[in-house]
């Protein structure tokens, strides 16, 4: 997400400080980011870090919850990156820690499932950015995207709902060991009709089912036969 900064309320804050919203991310996407980090000069750097943002909710004992970025945001931990701008979406800071992490799941600001699938409890979630793990799947979700595989889409979290469908998909041997192969895989089954539920599917609906027509064996239309009155 990079937008001008003349309009938002940015606040600087360290890095480290952040509190990620969910569990994993794509490892492979995280070095992208790092790669690209590594190729900018000096006044490149400082440039990204003040035109990208991380959109974030104050929570409890006044700490920031980020809600997007988190891969982001661990490529540039992982480069060393002391300080980055937060913008705050919501001050929830004075509910009780019951409060706030239901309000966070009504408006969609959280996904505490781990590299499985499986969803765990809120206290599960890693206290800082380097305590996300790796969830293949999401990486993979993350190229089918960027090869066409799906349309990007405004749904939070739509990649890990895309990951999840291809757990059952792609064997993860090919994820691991032959992503070539696991994203070939999956460019086979994006388009599929049982993905058709997930956010940015491409594919065609499949026509519906011709309605079967009634027989025409006893009928007496036509006949020129009276009923019995």
């Amino acid at each position: 997400m990079i937008l001008p900064n003349t309009d938002l309320h940015l606040i600087t804050v360290q890095l480290e400080d952040l509190r990620p919203t969910q569990i994993t991310v794509g490892y492979r996407e995280v070095e992208v980011k790092r790669a690209h980090w590594t190729s900018l000069d000096k006044k490149g750097r400082a440039s990204a870090i003040d035109s990208h943002w991380f959109p974030a909710v104050l929570g409890p004992k006044e700490r920031y919850y980020v809600v997007d970025h988190h891969h982001l945001g661990l490529a540039w931990l992982k480069e060393g990156v002391q300080t980055a701008r937060v913008t705050v979406l919501k001050d929830l800071s004075w509910l009780e820690p019951l409060l706030f992490w239901r309000m966070m799941e009504h408006n969609q600001w959280v996904h505490p499932f781990d590299s499985t699938g499986n969803r765990r409890d809120f206290d599960d979630l890693p206290k800082q950015l380097s305590g996300l793990a790796d969830d293949p799947y999401r990486s993979l979700a993350g190229e089918l995207r960027t090869a066409g595989g799906f349309a990007k889409d405004t749904t939070p979290f739509s990649e890990f709902l895309w990951a999840d469908y291809l757990r059952v998909k792609v064997p993860e041997a090919h994820v691991r060991k032959d992503f070539d192969k696991a994203l070939a895989d999956a460019l086979a089954h994006a388009h599929e009709p049982d993905a058709r539920y997930l956010p940015g599917w491409s594919g065609v609906v499949p026509p519906a089912a011709a309605p079967v027509k009634a027989s025409a064996k006893g009928s007496t239309k036509g006949s020129g036969k009276r009923k019995n009155a």
